[in-house]
């Protein structure tokens, strides 16, 4: 928990390293096939899972095909409350780009299109203290309202200004947020969303990847890593379980997409990447890991044949340039 300008605290633990080393392999793999921007249908039905999923947590009713139906503007019955829940989701999320995650005031922003006709203080951070209450237990008290404020600024001053890895960063952000319980309702809407514009600064893919529907289906999990960090007084249980999700995601979204490349498509895209820069077939073969040495050669002899490369050197000092 942050309750300073310090550093959230947390350990930075083999699995953290081993799951940040993994999801940077998967990523690497997703912009070689070019799947960072899915087809436009995968796009939206990764959009409405997302949005589905995020507020079925909450308790929303609305199904995939409700959202579906309320996305081209048809009519859906269904209680009022649940419907407004959906159609703000959908403005937030089609205005994504237009927030910037390092501006508390763009979080606030965000927060009153979110929780619009839900909540009277909608986009307002809280001044009133709150608690937790899951049954008949009280699970978590949020900092006191007079806090709320100075704890915030102090949380996007490390989002802003720290070195750690943004992977990292994210996930942290996430269970601080959670932890400040910033908003009177709609905190956790709003977390999972964050944690997804902080990620999508580097990484496009995650604009596009429903995250929210696996933390949907380890729910219990999300709420006993958010609990369990609580206690330990640090975010390391929630870090290694959120990067566990996102490296899933990112299997799936493989998985879904698997695409066989040839020669052809593999010169296509490395020349997208590498522009005017001269390069080796070691730099080739980093961009393809799935290919064998000899397959790289016979790749860029083949672009070399139909006048698409320039050879420089020989041997091991073989050099090759994109003719423009």
């Amino acid at each position: 928990m942050i309750l300073s300008s310090m550093k959230p605290p947390y350990t930075l633990t083999d699995n953290i390293l081993a799951l940040v080393a993994s999801i940077s392999e998967k990523i690497g793999e997703i912009n070689a096939f070019q799947l960072y921007k899915p087809a436009a249908e995968l796009r939206k039905k990764n959009r409405i899972k997302t949005i589905q999923s995020s507020l079925e947590i909450e308790g929303n009713t609305l199904t995939e095909e409700q959202i579906t139906a309320l996305l081209d503007n048809k009519r859906v019955i269904a209680p009022q409350k649940d419907i407004l829940e959906v159609q703000n989701a959908i403005k937030v999320y089609e205005q994504l780009n237009q927030f910037n995650p390092y501006k508390l005031k763009d979080l606030e922003k965000a927060h009153s299109v979110l929780m619009n006709g839900l909540i009277d203080n909608a986009g307002k951070l809280r001044t009133t203290t709150v608690g937790i209450v899951k049954g008949s237990k009280v699970e978590h008290i949020a900092p006191s309202g007079t806090m709320v404020k100075a704890l915030m600024k102090d949380l996007f001053h490390y989002l802003k200004k720290d070195k750690d890895l943004i992977l990292i960063k994210s996930c942290v952000f996430h269970y601080e947020f959670e932890f400040i319980h910033p908003f009177l309702d709609g905190n956790g809407r709003m977390g999972r969303l964050w944690q997804t514009l902080i990620l999508i600064q580097q990484y496009p893919v995650f604009e596009y990847l429903p995250v929210e529907s696996l933390v949907k289906q380890k729910q219990t999990e999300y709420y006993n890593k958010l609990s369990e960090s609580d206690k330990k007084g640090n975010s390391t249980p929630f870090i290694e379980f959120m990067l566990a999700i996102i490296l899933e995601s990112l299997n799936g979204l493989l998985q879904s997409q698997s695409v066989k490349l040839y020669t052809e498509d593999r010169i296509r895209l490395f020349k997208e990447k590498i522009g005017k820069n001269k390069f080796s077939r070691k730099d080739y073969l980093q961009n393809f890991k799935n290919i064998s040495a000899p397959t790289a050669s016979r790749d860029l002899k083949w672009a070399i044949e139909l006048d698409l490369l320039t050879k420089f050197g020989e041997l091991r000092l073989t050099e090759y340039q994109f003719k423009q």
